[in-house]
């Protein structure tokens, strides 16, 4: 009779050192697999490439966008996703508008880049969106909230935007949009193009309204957003001592360029270099 009973208790028991030895096994095998899956994963996160930021270049009046030529082919040479902004040149808020809306199309970090009056576009936006990581503004007003583009212009002496240098047409249905005078192109706005750009660049500029040199600024840049500005050394359209004036201000990196307004075409190895530089900054 004992010895049934023993052999009837003794079954139960090694039933359970053998499950219980099967489950610590088990979870041992669990264990190591998550901590090699674990380990695997950060391997994989360790060695992935960080994601480039997007570059979307905004180009100011008298100008299109093929004015980034240079600076768009290095960029992508670099490997960066690059975005031309076709700006509509019609008004500060309307056009910022639109600039809004072409950047929330763009996925991850955006560094914005722009040159002259788009500016006040650029500042706007990066307020307004939390993915724009770095400003760089080119020859580029950098307003604060209630300025326009022709209190910042001529806040200081030296622009040749005036006069018989500029050139008006009506706009059907009301307003009035303003060219540079083709003759007097090369001193007022690309100083540094050769003779034969500038006959080019004259011809295609695109007009800005009048109305919108006289829009204000709704906001202020962003303050904790890292900021350069290149300063054109040789500019007679927003002068160089007002370019210097913004910068400060704003508390910007400053990059200066020997040209004249036109950064992007005369100077594009500078831009480039602060572009980059911007970009790794923005991580």
């Amino acid at each position: 009779m004992r010895k049934r009973v023993t052999r009837a208790l003794t079954v139960p028991f090694v039933a359970a050192a053998v499950l219980a030895g099967g489950s610590a096994a088990l979870a041992s095998a669990t264990s190591a697999g998550a901590t090699d899956t674990g380990a695997a994963h950060a391997q994989a996160a360790r060695g992935a490439p960080a994601v480039k930021p997007t570059i979307v270049l905004v180009h100011g009046a008298f100008a299109d966008s093929t004015s980034w030529s240079s600076e768009i082919a290095f960029l992508q040479a670099k490997g960066y996703p690059v975005v031309a902004v076709a700006n509509p040149l019609r008004g500060v808020a309307s056009d910022s508008a639109y600039l809004r809306s072409v950047l929330k199309t763009i996925q991850g970090p955006i560094v914005l880049v722009g040159h002259s009056y788009a500016g006040f576009l650029i500042s706007d936006a990066a307020a307004a969106d939390p993915a724009v990581k770095a400003l760089v503004y080119v020859a580029a007003y950098i307003p604060e909230k209630g300025e326009s583009p022709a209190d910042l212009t001529y806040q200081f002496p030296g622009s040749k935007l005036k006069g018989s240098n500029l050139v008006t047409r009506p706009i059907p249905g009301g307003g009035t949009d303003i060219y540079i005078n083709p003759a007097d192109f090369g001193s007022v706005y690309a100083g540094g193009l050769s003779k034969a750009q500038v006959a080019i660049a004259s011809v295609v500029q695109r007009p800005i309204t009048a109305a919108a040199l006289g829009d204000p600024a709704s906001v202020n840049p962003p303050a904790a957003t890292p900021k350069w500005e290149i300063v054109a050394l040789h500019d007679n359209a927003i002068p160089t001592k007002a370019e210097f004036f913004m910068a400060h201000r704003a508390h910007a990196r400053i990059v200066t360029a020997n040209s004249g307004h036109d950064v992007p075409a005369v100077a594009p190895q500078v831009v480039d270099k602060v572009v980059v530089r911007a970009a790794q900054a923005a991580g």
